[in-house]
């Protein structure tokens, strides 16, 4: 499967006429129950803020390691700001990346009894060294929201639900930005950009560099490339829209292999979840589209997945990130590990 084969969503036609709208969710419905995967082109988003975004992020990965350690994520409780080459996990295994997360920007918040994932409120790090990306950050993630929450409304309406279905979870919802650089790199350590997995919320809107390779998603059992498209937004859903569907809509394995020496490449991966303390409702469907929904099963390390978005985040950052769960989450481990 390359660009040419993954199917195309058009999300400017669903502002066309009534039949035009109607065509358009429906593909969307059976696209994402097929595959789980698509090109998105009609969001609203210029290709300039993609290209403005990749170049901060270029100039702040070429600063000196001493400069980008000064907001490495071992500093926050929150699992936010810069983690080095190597310095996260995927099922266990190094990740070849170096990146930078960015969530909202929030106060930290108090520990309450049952909601472990209170840890995960609190600001972001920006580095002193780049000011101009903190704003170039926050605005696509303003406007990734907002295409993340017309898809939202748009699968609902395939589903066969009010457009508003969703809308009370993601009333305050917990958007993630990672700014990804993938290294070059001979496959001596580690032959993963980002190892194989599925994502544990509800959407996710990729946006890798034109001309960038290595990025694959499994299908009957193989890896398959998917090329980028300039100006379009790959996306997939995660695990939370699955449970709400009992499995209609697919989540998909997906991994990105590290580029070759001598080379790298530059991606946005944007994650739309609901609130942390939220869990999506459970979509009532119509006859024939429960009897093609296949159920969910355990999640990619063989745990449960929970319907309460902030578990399976918890769960996701301390595997990913060791050295932020050892340093100040140890005691979560046990029981979210």
């Amino acid at each position: 499967m390359s660009s040419t084969d993954l199917p195309i969503i058009d999300l400017d036609g669903r502002g066309g006429d009534l039949r035009t709208h109607r065509a358009t969710v429906a593909r969307l419905r059976e696209v994402t129950h097929e595959i789980g995967f698509f090109h998105l082109r009609g969001h609203g988003i210029a290709e300039s803020s993609a290209t403005e975004l990749i170049r901060a992020a270029r100039a702040f990965f070429a600063r000196p390691e001493a400069d980008k350690l000064e907001i490495e994520n071992t500093r926050s409780p929150h699992f936010r700001g810069y983690t080095r080459v190597g310095g996260e996990r995927t099922q266990g295994y190094v990740d070849w990346r170096e990146q930078l997360d960015i969530g909202p920007e929030r106060a930290p918040v108090p520990p309450v009894p049952g909601r472990p994932w209170n840890v995960l409120h609190g600001p972001n790090l920006w580095p002193a060294s780049n000011p101009e990306l903190r704003p170039l950050a926050l605005r696509w993630i303003a406007d990734a929201t907002a295409v993340g929450t017309r898809l939202l409304r748009a699968w609902a309406q395939a589903l066969g639900v009010a457009p508003s279905f969703f809308d009370d979870a993601f009333a305050d919802p917990d958007p993630l930005l990672e700014i990804v650089r993938y290294p070059g790199h001979d496959g001596t350590v580690t032959d993963q950009g980002v190892g194989s997995h599925k994502d544990v919320g509800a959407l996710t809107l990729l946006y890798p560099e034109p001309g960038s390779t290595g990025f694959q998603v499994e299908r009957d059992g193989r890896w398959q490339d998917v090329d980028p498209i300039p100006g379009h937004f790959v996306v997939n859903i995660g695990e939370l829209l699955e449970i709400a569907t009992d499995g209609y809509l697919k989540a998909t394995t997906h991994r990105v292999l590290p580029p070759p020496p001598g080379s790298d490449r530059v991606s946005l991966p944007f994650f739309l979840d609901p609130g942390l303390d939220r869990e999506l409702p459970r979509v009532p469907l119509a006859p024939e589209l429960a009897a093609r929904a296949a159920g969910v099963g355990p999640d990619a390390h063989g745990g449960a997945l929970h319907s309460v978005y902030g578990i399976n985040a918890l769960k996701s950052r301390l595997r990913a990130h060791p050295d932020v769960t050892e340093k100040y989450h140890a005691r979560l481990l046990d029981t979210y590990g």
